[in-house]
């Protein structure tokens, strides 16, 4: 299903192929799953995670445009029962979300911006995080990432694609 994006530049729709390629990756661990769409855009990697059996979807974005798409495609794609927007910052969202066990976090920030370290910082100390919880952070390919070791997580893997990559990250040394 076609799902509306927010119109200028302030976000980047994930190309189907690399969200395609994502699910692929992660099919296994998405049904039942509490999934965290942060830096939501559209919402789409977490709409995709409702349509393959995440149980509940948490979407944090704060740009308004961005929010109305995001509840357009909920409705649009009838997942609103179990998908929240949370309209404010990802580091707030965080402290709004009240589930025992994050499953699944797909940190989608702007590459230029602080906000990776800062939410992976504030991850690291999280209750919710523990070493089954998947981090799924794509950056840019030269984003120096060096600094999550010392937070107390790793890169367990990395999926490089032409302009963007995922690092898939987690509290095991794995």
């Amino acid at each position: 299903m076609q799902l509306s994006s927010p119109k200028g530049e302030k976000t980047r729709p994930t190309q189907d192929i690399i969200k395609e390629t994502l699910f692929n990756i992660i099919q296994f661990d998405v049904p039942g799953s509490v999934f965290l769409d942060l830096c939501a855009g559209s919402g789409s990697i977490g709409i995709e995670a409702l349509s393959r059996g995440a149980a509940k979807a948490y979407f944090a974005e704060n740009d308004k445009e961005a929010c109305k798409c995001i509840q357009d495609n909920l409705r649009r794609t009838h997942l609103d029962d179990r998908g929240v927007l949370l309209k404010m910052d990802v580091q707030n969202a965080l402290l709004h979300i009240h589930e025992k066990h994050y499953d699944i976090i797909y940190l989608d920030p702007p590459y230029e911006s602080d906000v990776i370290a800062a939410v992976l910082s504030q991850l690291a100390s999280h209750p919710a995080v523990d070493e089954d919880t998947v981090i799924i952070a794509e950056t840019g390919l030269d984003t120096d990432m060096s600094f999550i070791e010392t937070l107390g997580f790793c890169v367990v893997r990395e999926k490089n694609y032409h302009s963007q990559r995922h690092l898939f990250i987690s509290r095991r040394g794995q």
